[in-house]
């Protein structure tokens, strides 16, 4: 039966007659006043809430409290968000799969039927975090990563087959499709959805934090840890705080010579610099209305970038083009344009038609052609200052955040050990034209096309020994960069196709020649990356790349053919063409009026068509993958895929919630710890804890794979917590990697090692850090690994929204340092035990509560901390041991 709360259950015409949905113009009648004067994205969750209305989860409460949203108020409020649907990137859908495996194999302990646990919206789950970049600039080059994916992850591929036999609304689009968020906006996003004869927006959550890139076409939606998308696909809402909307007015229009990306990295400056971590951000104003479908995505793609929630777009007219140039049907077309219509939401406002907690102004024409790094995406350069900040960086202390070259001299040449090649810092050893940022948005690929050409044309190449890739985001890329006769010219500059998928963004780039790896680390060399994407920080790219920049695709491919960063491309050539003569970045540069008259390539309705329409066809190696069927899963001995650990003696009542006593620090770390540097990612290190567990379980050093795709598996991800590489535990300074001091015995050993030894002799343990602790992708396996190794809680400056929500969902307390003090203020040094008390079953979100510090001198101090439950339904999760044993319990209740 259908409700209709507040009298909102109305109809709406479409082609096949007449639709219903629930209004939210009519909620003005029930006597909410202001709610067109809501922000579009606020609108769109209380549809959601609206209809969602059961007296249990969701009341007529909650809806009054959304649709009396207030611009500044203080935010305390949780909203229940049911979304529509869940998609999965391979790396985090794969444990995800396994926890739903085995809460199948806890039903059937229990004696309930294992159906009970089955996604209750449609979920995808896009492989494309597994190709990896081991050959290039070849005929055969994605043929070949291709193959080595398959061998590297076959039984990753079976597991995955069995999940899409036994759960009914669980579909996979196998290896060599695109990125999930491409795939996700040019084929998934339906706009409107229908079901029991009522309409309403597509929403979503993605074990992704680029998910956000569906914002570019009005759909609400952003990503999580695997643990929430668990829930939300076992009918949970999604629980988030009332959000504050930053509403952005874009004015004026991008000027000749400027692409998406430099726009989308001014905005993640000037974003970051206004503090809009954990809010939504919502685009108006002309400026917004001017802007490209995928230029919009590309803006909404970075929202993690700028620490936003969200980056979204209202729907408008140049959202239905997009939505009939990408191949969607009549039908879903005059549903999608009348059903916003009806909802008063069609078209972005304009300034002063909603109201926001803040609102930003950007004037397009001020934008600059510009760059971002070394090592973090907010870090804009504006091109022509590039060849000053590389030279600044590279004799500034490494103190100060430089590379301490004292004797650093662009002249200084080193060469690799057996091909005589010159090195020297600064040079570009990786070009990346790579997922996700840009591969969505036609307008600068097909430009970075047409500035290949011209470069070939005038006699221009790149140099043997930097590595170039073009991994697209889907097929279509492909489709139109030949048809626009443009790919040939990127194949010469060694820009050949290597695979369809997340590639060197997320530490994919593979390997670099032995022997330039042998020069960089013995001469220790600032080598640098370019790419297209949206990740650069430290060790990501590649673990002896020190420097990583951020850029369009045709500077990507025009930084190849210099071959170094320390360049002015404003002023000095960034090549010799056939007669000798200096080629300069004007001279290839393409213009606004050369793309338009390509664009036509990227806007065929039919080439989508054909290529979404079997996944199968032409798809040998998946076809190939063997199957196994039930409706449990049969556990077999593998280092790929276990059965995880988090329901081991499982029991139908919950704990309590009680003081941690005598804990030790476990770690001791700055600021910007991101979830790169705790989260498994990457290589495995022969002698790293990962690597020794590998070698005892028979498996050779050549087939270790990466820590993504054995994610699986939480023997391996367990050992590489907390395991980068470039990490830096103050508890032994001027470390760097992932060693501790384990007290009282002093020893220095590897955390996984001091962690399983404090379990062994029941210690709790704790983590301290400074601010944004759990920046970067949303992974699971950050608090999944965190909780493992036996961490009872993070006690940092701030966190960053995703992890502290997923410490909690693994049953991590995640505590805030108060005012001015940190754990610097403290003088902590790991030699000190600790309890955290002032919690019990009664705890409230956000409460103080008290840390007491015990030095080993015998003195004793009591420090205030906020404690980062958010939410009542967190108190519930904690209380339950996580959110999964949670879920567990309601649905087998």
């Amino acid at each position: 039966m259908l409700h209709n709360t507040f009298n909102t259950l109305k109809e709406f015409p479409v082609k096949q007659g007449i639709g219903k949905f629930y209004s939210i113009p009519a909620l003005a009648d029930a006597g909410f006043n202001n709610i067109n004067r809501l922000p579009v994205s606020i609108r769109i969750v209380l549809e959601a809430v609206l209809r969602n209305v059961d007296g249990k989860r969701i009341t007529e409460e909650h809806v009054r409290t959304l649709a009396n949203w207030q611009p500044t108020e203080s935010r305390t409020e949780e909203i229940p968000f049911v979304v529509a649907r869940v998609v999965l990137q391979d790396f985090t859908g794969v444990p995800l799969l396994a926890d739903l495996a085995a809460m199948r194999n806890v039903a059937v302990n229990q004696g309930k039927n294992p159906k009970a646990i089955e996604p209750l919206v449609p979920v995808n789950l896009v492989v494309d975090h597994s190709v990896q970049v081991d050959h290039y600039n070849t005929n055969t080059a994605i043929q070949d990563n291709m193959q080595l994916e398959f061998e590297r992850n076959s039984e990753r591929y079976k597991f995955m087959k069995w999940g899409m036999q036994a759960f009914d609304t669980f579909q996979v689009v196998p290896p060599g499709i695109g990125i999930v968020h491409q795939v996700n906006l040019e084929y998934l996003a339906r706009g409107v959805i229908k079901k029991d004869q009522v309409f309403y927006p597509d929403t979503l959550v993605g074990t992704d934090s680029h998910t956000t890139m569906i914002n570019g076409i009005g759909v609400v939606g952003w990503g999580v840890g695997g643990i929430e998308a668990e829930a939300g696909m076992l009918g949970q809402p999604v629980y988030f705080l009332t959000p504050d909307v930053v509403g952005v007015n874009l004015t004026g229009k991008l000027k000749e010579g400027v692409t998406a990306t430099d726009l989308v990295l001014t905005i993640t400056e000037m974003l970051r610099k206004a503090k809009v971590v954990g809010k939504f951000v919502e685009f108006f104003g002309d400026g917004a209305t001017s802007l490209s479908l995928p230029d919009r995505a590309t803006i909404a793609n970075m929202a993690p970038e700028y620490g936003a929630t969200m980056g979204f777009f209202p729907v408008d007219e140049e959202t239905v083009a997009y939505f009939k140039n990408t191949g969607r049907t009549e039908e879903e077309i005059d549903a999608f344009v009348n059903y916003w219509k009806a909802q008063n939401m069609f078209g972005i406002p304009q300034k002063g038609q909603c109201d926001y907690s803040q609102q930003l102004e950007l004037d397009l024409s001020t934008i600059e052609p510009s760059v971002a790094g070394p090592k973090r995406p907010q870090d804009r350069i504006i091109l022509k200052g590039l060849k000053e900040k590389i030279n600044q960086l590279l004799t500034t202390t490494v103190k100060e955040g430089g590379y301490g070259k004292e004797e650093h001299s662009t002249e200084k040449v080193f060469h690799s050990v057996n091909k005589h090649i010159p090195l020297k810092d600064a040079d570009v050893l990786i070009a990346a034209i790579t997922s996700c940022t840009n591969t969505s948005n036609p307008g600068v690929l097909l430009a970075a096309g047409i500035l290949a050409k011209k470069a070939v044309q005038l006699g221009l190449s790149v140099n043997p020994w930097v590595k170039t890739s073009l991994a697209p985001g889907s097929r279509v890329v492909t489709e139109y960069l030949n048809n626009a006769g443009l790919q040939d010219s990127l194949d010469q500059l060694g820009f050949k196709l290597v695979g369809y998928g997340c590639t060197t963004c997320i530490g994919n780039a593979g390997p670099l020649d032995g022997d330039i790896e042998d020069t960089i680390v013995k001469n220790d060399l600032v080598g640098c990356a370019v790419l297209s994407g949206n990740r650069n920080f430290e060790a990501r790219i590649h673990p002896n790349i020190k420097a990583n920049f951020l850029m369009s695709p045709p500077l990507v491919v025009a930084f190849a053919i210099a071959g170094r960063v320390n360049i002015d491309m404003t002023t000095e050539p960034i090549g010799h063409g056939k007669n000798g003569q200096p080629v300069y970045l004007k001279d290839i540069w393409p213009t606004q009026q050369e793309v338009a008259e390509v664009m036509r390539y990227a806007t065929d309705a039919n080439t989508y068509r054909k290529l979404y329409a079997d996944f199968t066809k032409d798809n040998p190696l998946w076809n190939n993958i063997p199957s196994s069927t039930g409706m449990v899963y049969q556990w077999e001995k593998s280092t790929y895929i276990a059965e995880p650990p988090f329901f081991k003696d499982f029991s139908m009542t919950s704990g309590h919630i009680q003081a941690i006593k005598n804990a030790r620090a476990l770690g001791i770390f700055g600021d910007s710890i991101t979830t790169d540097h705790i989260s498994p990612a990457g290589s495995i290190k022969p002698s790293s804890p990962a690597g020794k567990y590998l070698q005892e379980n028979g498996v050779e050093i050549r087939d270790f794979n990466s820590y993504g795709s054995r994610r699986g598996n939480h023997e391996v991800m367990m050992r590489g917590t907390f395991a980068n590489v470039r990490i830096k535990n103050l508890m032994i300074p001027g470390s760097e990697g992932g060693v501790t001091v384990h007290q009282p015995s002093g020893e220095q050993m590897a955390i996984y090692d001091a962690a399983m030894k404090y379990q062994a002799e029941k210690v709790p343990t704790m983590i301290f850090a400074g601010e944004e602790y759990g920046t970067g992708s949303s992974r699971d396996w950050a608090a999944k690994g965190t909780q493992l190794l036996g961490v009872k809680a993070v006690i940092a400056r701030s966190f960053e929204r995703i992890h502290r929500s997923n410490l909690v969902g693994m049953g991590v307390l995640p505590c805030q340092f108060i005012g001015e003090t940190t754990h610097q203020s403290l003088q902590l040094d790991g030699s000190e035990t600790f309890d955290l008390v002032g919690i019990d079953d009664g705890v409230k979100p956000q409460q103080t509560i008290t840390l007491i510090i015990r030095r080993a001198n015998g003195q004793t101090q009591e420090v205030p901390l906020l404690l980062r439950i958010d939410t009542p339904i967190e108190v519930d999760y904690y209380k339950n041991g996580g959110i999964l044993p949670y879920v567990l319990r309601e649905l087998l209740n």
